[in-house]
């Protein structure tokens, strides 16, 4: 009688192989992270932010005061990587079909005319939306379906965009005069909402050494789309277990005003809570970080990482914070505080 093969080699060839992939993945993030060091200085959590929405293929909203680097941030990437790049700069003028193209009649040699549909700067695959709050609504909404289906419907024709396709917004918390806030539906659709603050004193005397001594530094390209493709099917592949799956379920609902799991301060500041679109950030983003950490499965800690900026944009506070000018990150910091990792049989 043969006796039956053993799986063992096989699994273990598995997990070669997967770890191989893992230690290259933290190989290669690390060369783009680096390149954009050499221009931007400072807001290494930042970088981090916008790397982690690139190679999940999510969108990105910078908001920070001007001068902060948040469109150099932006170029920078743009320019190390081996992507088509448009910059949109939003005014409130402007229309959709500035953004998505229009049909134009064009004629042929032989005279004949018909209609032409001509791209807008949208159909890119890393496209700058600089100061995204200044447009009206209506423009506003034009980047909605381009941002959540990777495509464009125009006079009953479907156009899709190239993968990968990464939208990065920027806004202005000030002079709210003359802006118009984006709605939750489209905040929705940003993965992360990162705020960038001021620079160090340290950090300060690097960018004028930088800037005003006619230092030039110009990243090169080293990765390409097909590359960042493959990586955001291997974030897909870490490993999510069933009890740190539930951590991330019941840090969601703990954000329901109310609801089962509700803190003090849910009930207290919070209008609405997060969608099931804020639990698929959460996890999206932890294995991000836990590849980055040399694990090939979510932890506890990658979770907290990634809590606030993938939530802070999808919870509501209502008029109670905003009379006492509580901020979102007060509030979805000491739910982290509150609710523990191991779950709580008795709640239901």
């Amino acid at each position: 009688m043969v006796p039956a093969l053993s799986p063992r080699p096989a699994l273990m060839s598995l997990a070669d192989s997967i770890e191989k992939r893992a230690e290259k993945f933290a190989v290669r993030y690390k060369a783009v992270h680096d390149e954009i060091s050499r221009v931007i200085v400072g807001h290494d959590e930042i970088v981090h932010g916008v790397l982690t929405c690139l190679f999940v293929g999510g969108h990105v909203l910078l908001e920070g005061v001007p001068g902060l680097g948040k469109t150099l941030l932006i170029r920078t990437l743009a320019e190390t990587l081996d992507l088509d790049f448009s910059r949109i700069q939003f005014t409130p003028d402007l229309m959709p079909a500035d953004i998505l193209g229009t049909n134009m009649v064009v004629e042929d040699p032989d005279g004949r005319r018909r209609f032409e549909f001509q791209q807008g700067p949208i159909f890119t695959q890393i496209c700058l939306a600089d100061e995204i709050n200044r447009a009206t609504p209506k423009t506003q909404s034009a980047m909605l379906e381009a941002m959540q289906e990777r495509s464009v419907s125009i006079g009953g024709e479907h156009y899709k965009m190239k993968a990968p396709f990464f939208v990065m917004a920027t806004q202005n918390p000030l002079e709210q005069e003359g802006t118009y806030p984006l709605p939750e539906a489209q905040l929705d659709r940003f993965f992360f909402k990162l705020v960038v603050g001021y620079s160090s004193r340290e950090q300060l005397n690097t960018i004028l050494d930088r800037t005003t001594k006619g230092q030039i530094i110009t990243p090169r390209k080293v990765m390409e789309g097909k590359e960042i493709v493959e990586w955001q099917q291997l974030i897909r592949e870490v490993i999510l277990a069933p009890h740190v799956q539930d951590y991330i379920c019941r840090l969601i609902l703990s954000t329901h005003p109310e609801g089962p799991f509700a803190q003090p301060i849910t009930n207290q500041y919070l209008r609405w809570g997060a969608s099931p679109r804020g639990a698929q950030t959460v996890a999206l983003a932890a294995k991000v970080r836990a590849l980055l950490g040399g694990r090939y499965n979510v932890s506890f800690e990658g979770i907290r990482r990634v809590f606030v900026p993938a939530l802070r944009h999808r919870v509501i506070l209502n008029f109670e914070a905003e009379a006492e000018n509580v901020d979102p990150d007060e509030v979805l910091l000491e739910l982290l505080q509150k609710v523990p990792e191991k779950s709580d049989e008795t709640a239901t």
